[in-house]
C-alpha cells in the first residue's frame, strides 16, 4: 500500500491525548497533542482515519525552516516516520526541548 501524501482529508475532531491526558480541540489539521507533542497513527493519507496500527507516535526531533518548525514523529508500535507542521498552540518549550535530540 503507498502512501499518497497529496490527498489530504480534513478531519475536525477533539481528542484527549494517550500520552498526558490533556483536551485537545482539534481545528481539522490538529494532529498531536499541544502540550506533550505526542500524535497517534491513525491516518494513511492525511486525515483518512484509515491507519490500523493506531500505535502512538512519539515526537523524537524537530527541524526548522523559514522560522516554521517541523516534528519528527515515529510510531513506538511499527516505526513509521511521518513529520507534522507545528501550531502555533504548541508549547514553545516543548518544542525547544525537542530540538536537543537528535534526528
Amino acid at each position: 500500500m503507498s502512501i499518497d501524501t497529496k490527498r489530504f482529508q480534513r478531519t475536525k475532531e477533539d481528542f484527549t491525548c494517550e500520552r498526558c491526558g490533556l483536551q485537545v480541540k482539534g481545528s481539522g489539521y490538529t494532529n498531536h497533542c499541544s502540550h506533550c507533542l505526542w500524535s497517534k497513527h491513525v491516518d494513511v493519507n492525511p486525515g483518512d482515519r484509515q491507519a490500523t496500527c493506531q500505535g502512538q507516535m512519539e515526537p523524537v526531533g524537530v527541524e526548522t525552516k523559514g522560522g516554521e518548525y517541523t516534528i519528527l514523529h515515529r510510531c513506538t508500535r511499527c516505526g513509521l516516520k511521518k513529520r507534522n507542521k507545528a501550531s502555533a498552540s504548541d508549547d514553545f518549550d516543548a518544542l525547544l526541548q525537542l530540538s536537543n535530540h537528535p534526528t
